[in-house]
């Protein structure tokens, strides 16, 4: 194992010395234009999941109710076999065109993805192109969003040497918030609109707005400058004295892409099960009403908003790995006591107790999360090596979750089913980080080194 500089001092030979510090308007642009994509992302993604009955019926007809929602939820999941492609693709276009580049055309492709969901007439109409169409969008938006997670954490992350815990967690302050908007379009939708009217036409309301969104990132995106970090990097490349192929060094980091899609898992089966799963399993399993069960979603979102950037900071000041850790011991221990709870008392309170404490530790942990990925891969392949971590760990942790869950549930009887997807995912997100810890204590190096296997 070769060791490489810091963050810190990376950053430092490679910022310009007389450049002046970045305006409060400056760092607002970059955390807004970096966060737009992910919360879209997130924002798309979880309306999908809430009204997945609905698009079921519109586009996957069946005669068995089960098996059409199954269908829809399966389409939600399919599109995540895409991710790792976008994550090559996107992040290899990233560490040669830079992140701006990447960032533009990624959001580019996730507005078309959420557009055709929005305007694509139901199968009724069209037949079978309905479902074919929307399983193309899906794609389309897969593979967006694969380059996404990678590039724009490097472009927080190079923008501050000292901050980086801080910046980074914007991309989960962010997933709180769209969490937050989608539950909020949920229990409204739900609670004022007819279930006729809902299933006509009601559901495509949330992704017009999200189709709004798009146009706002893609305008800040493209009028901003390249990092600092990433301008260092290209001029050293294109020095013919010193050629640098960022497909070729790849292949050395294979180890701490092992470890950074197993430092992935707690944070995406945190969202894609207590979260985006939460409302359909409250309604079906518990049998809580729909706006009840989105308003618990929305006290998730809201402390995962509120204390991602605080647990982000505080990284930045005590170590990552020491917060997340702990996170995923926590989580560990709770996480089958609280379900139980709930399913002996399945009540409003409880669903908000065991709703809060996932925030809170889907924020603590995920908020450290971007920075610590950042800092393990170094920067002429971080936006390749991000982007393919986060897209793997995403695929098989992630995307089929609510499928795995629900399939598990209903063949089992054992409602349960949810916390042990949960316990698995949090054994192995601490097992990655206490090798992650291992190898820096090894190497005598402290928590804010690079690492080159």
């Amino acid at each position: 194992m070769t060791d490489i500089a810091s963050p810190a001092a990376a950053a430092a030979a490679s910022a310009d010395p007389a450049a002046p510090p970045m305006s409060k308007g400056m760092i607002r642009r970059i955390i807004f234009s970096s966060s737009v994509g992910n919360a879209l992302e997130w924002f798309d993604f979880s309306v999908y999941g809430y009204f997945a009955g609905i698009i079921a019926k519109q586009f996957f007809p069946m005669h068995d109710e089960w098996l059409s929602t199954l269908l829809a939820i399966a389409t939600f999941g399919i599109s995540f076999l895409m991710r790792p492609i976008g994550a090559v693709v996107l992040g290899i276009y990233g560490d040669r065109k830079g992140r701006k580049a990447a960032l533009t055309l990624a959001i580019t492709l996730m507005m078309v993805g959420t557009l055709t969901m929005a305007v694509m007439p139901p199968y009724a109409m069209i037949g079978l192109a309905a479902p074919v169409l929307i399983l193309v969008a899906r794609l389309v938006q897969g593979f967006a969003v694969g380059g996404e997670f990678g590039s724009a954490t490097a472009f927080m992350v190079e923008h501050s040497p000292t901050k980086r815990g801080y910046y980074a967690s914007w991309q989960f302050a962010s997933q709180g918030l769209a969490a937050i908007l989608a539950a909020a379009f949920g229990a409204m939708l739900t609670a004022w609109m007819s279930p006729e009217h809902l299933g006509s036409w009601g559901w495509r309301i949330p992704f017009l707005f999200g189709v709004l969104i798009g146009p706002i990132g893609y305008y800040i995106r493209s009028h901003l400058d390249e990092t600092p970090e990433f301008l260092a990097m290209r001029q050293r490349r294109d020095d013919p004295a010193k050629p640098t192929d960022p497909t070729a060094s790849f292949g050395s980091q294979w180890v701490n892409l092992l470890l950074a899609i197993g430092i992935v898992a707690q944070s995406t089966v945190g969202v894609y099960v207590l979260q985006l799963y939460m409302p359909m399993y409250a309604v079906k399993q518990l049998h809580m009403p729909a706006a009840v069960s989105f308003g618990a979603v929305v006290l998730n979102g809201g402390l995962q908003l509120i204390l991602s950037p605080v647990m982000g900071a505080w990284s930045d000041r005590i170590g990552r790995i020491r917060i997340m850790l702990g996170t995923s011991i926590v989580m560990g221990l709770l996480i089958y006591p609280m379900f139980a709870l709930l399913q002996s008392y399945p009540t409003v309170g409880w669903l908000l107790l065991l709703q809060g404490m996932a925030g809170i530790l889907k924020a603590a942990y995920s908020g450290p999360m971007p920075a610590l990925m950042s800092e393990i891969f170094p920067t002429h392949v971080r936006s390749t090596g991000l982007s393919i971590a986060y897209s793997i760990g995403v695929t098989i942790f992630g995307g089929f979750s609510p499928t795995i869950v629900e399939t598990f549930i209903h063949l089992t009887g054992d409602k349960l089913a949810p916390s042990y997807y949960v316990l698995i995912a949090a054994l192995l997100s601490g097992l990655s980080l206490a090798i992650v810890a291992w190898r820096r204590r090894h190497s005598g190096r402290g928590e804010a080194m690079l690492y080159s296997s």
